[in-house]
């Protein structure tokens, strides 16, 4: 997993860049982002897979936040981005969400 963020200097934005990698991605037909943005909706953002199996989306995020998110894998598997700039307890018992700050 990976993140990159592009601070915008015409707006108070950056474009953050969410990648689920090849390794990971390879054999998912689908990957959705999932978090605070997107009011935690598992159908609202479905990232691009590539043809090197990697996923990647790119969301313009609000600068001077943090939003906590998760990655969705073929609608059954939940994980974490080990890039992500810290972890939050989720709610459920030994159960994470990321966090990307902007």
């Amino acid at each position: 997993m990976s993140l990159n963020k592009k601070y915008l200097k015409s707006r108070p934005v950056s474009k953050v860049t969410f990648r689920v990698p090849a390794e990971v991605g390879v054999d998912v037909a689908e990957a959705f982002l999932v978090g605070e943005f997107n009011a935690w909706d598992p159908t609202a953002t479905r990232m691009q897979k590539l043809k090197s199996g990697e996923f990647k989306i790119i969301l313009d995020l609000e600068v001077g936040r943090e939003y906590q998110y998760r990655y969705l894998l073929d609608g059954e598997v939940w994980t974490n981005d080990e890039a992500a700039d810290r972890y939050v307890p989720a709610g459920l018992p030994g159960t994470e969400n990321s966090v990307v700050v902007v």
